[in-house]
């Protein structure tokens, strides 16, 4: 059955959206004023008028534009660029000597720093130095030197686009690490009442099965030899419920998604799998199973492959060390590779006897593990002490797992 999925939306970039629409709005009319306050000082205003009336325009027009970061697109980034850099450079040629002289006004005034904002908000701080780069250069060639004045303005419009674009992308992130927060506490209180629902039940009849069994003995021991290893693997599974990462929005601007509680997905044999998933189901009464708190993210076919690999070694475990033996699976995400390491308390292999496994043709460690290992750019490494049992240790790269498949 389908289950109901809470969705929790949040953004701290889609107010910054709403802020540069006035903006625009605001200094279009401003820079208008200024060319009607000072119009005396134009020797061709026509030059002007026809400008701020494309400007005009193009403001009101693209207000949808700058709702949003999927609706900025970078084609209307640099059309809208283009016109305040078109509108800085036609300034001399609109303008007296004594407008420039005396460091009047650019044709679109402060309407440029609009267009270096959108570019901020969108792509954060390399974004942002990159659009002010040419409105710097615009501006020197409109004064015809680099006055203090003129230098001033330039790099108050490069610093604080650059800061703005910078704390665009800490709020990016901070908002991903919140939306994450937010949805393991979620899943943490389901956690709980499943956990609660599950022990009050289906905990209390499979323990109490072990316990008749085991007094009863003959078939009825066996099952409830059985239903112990079952409620050891359910108790693992309730403790240990994964949490799905959360989704970040196709639109950046509409925020983080946090997912409360969702169906499980049908894996992506070219997306990213959580190793965790794979490896828990060879939990049991006799099998420890160690993970990391956060998803082990691998491409599907890695991910199967060392899951293969690891039940190849469990299967020798079983077969090996006897049916008393117990065995541990440790799981650890590393910078540059995954390393999952399965031990047993077993007699241990003679010294020798891998390699005459070999030559007899019984080739489940050379094949089922170091082949599996060896295909996926990784490594196995057996360690074995007579009477003191054999560890496993495999490892693949996160760099090549999904390249290396078999």
């Amino acid at each position: 059955m389908a289950k109901q999925v809470r969705v929790v939306r949040m953004s701290v970039e889609q107010p910054l959206w709403r802020a540069l629409s006035g903006y625009r709005v605001l200094t279009m009319l401003y820079a208008i004023g200024l060319f009607a306050s000072a119009y005396d000082e134009f020797d061709r205003p026509v030059i002007a008028i026809a400008f701020y009336v494309v400007l005009f325009v193009w403001t009101l027009a693209t207000l949808p534009r700058v709702q949003s970061a999927v609706a900025c697109t970078k084609r209307f980034l640099a059309v809208d660029l283009a016109i305040a850099l078109t509108g800085i450079v036609l300034t001399p040629l609109a303008a007296n000597d004594h407008h420039i002289d005396s460091g009047g006004p650019t044709l679109p005034s402060i309407w440029t720093a609009g267009s270096v904002l959108a570019y901020a908000i969108k792509g954060g701080w390399r974004w942002a130095a990159f659009a002010s780069t040419p409105v710097a250069v615009a501006n020197l060639i409109e004064r015809g030197s680099p006055a203090r004045d003129t230098v001033h303005n330039v790099v108050l419009v490069w610093v604080a686009s650059i800061a703005i674009g910078y704390v665009v992308e800490v709020a990016r992130a901070s908002e991903r690490t919140l939306a994450r927060a937010l949805e393991i506490e979620a899943t943490t209180r389901e956690r709980e009442r499943l956990a609660r629902d599950i022990h009050d039940g289906v905990l209390q009849v499979l323990a109490m099965v072990q316990r008749r069994g085991a007094v009863l003995g003959g078939e009825a021991g066996e099952l409830g030899r059985m239903a112990g290893e079952q409620e050891i693997a359910l108790r693992t599974l309730v403790s240990g419920a994964l949490v799905p990462v959360s989704r970040v929005s196709l639109d950046a601007a509409e925020g983080a998604v946090v997912r409360a509680v969702e169906e499980v997905e049908e894996v992506d044999d070219d997306g990213p799998v959580d190793l965790r998933a794979l490896l828990a189901p060879y939990a049991a009464a006799k099998v420890s199973f160690a993970e990391p708190g956060a998803p082990v993210p691998l491409p599907a076919p890695a991910a199967k492959e060392l899951a293969a690999a690891v039940g190849a070694a469990l299967d020798n475990v079983r077969r090996h060390a006897g049916e008393d033996a117990r065995a541990w699976i440790l799981v650890e995400d590393e910078p540059r590779e995954v390393v999952v390491t399965v031990r047993d308390d077993g007699p241990g292999i003679p010294e020798g006897r891998l390699a005459q496994a070999e030559g007899e043709g019984r080739l489940g460690v050379a094949l089922s593990i170091r082949g599996r290992l060896r295909d996926l750019g990784g490594s196995a490494e057996l360690v074995s002490i007579p009477g003191q049992g054999t560890e496993v240790e495999l490892k693949v790269p996160k760099a090549r797992g999904k390249a290396g498949t078999r």
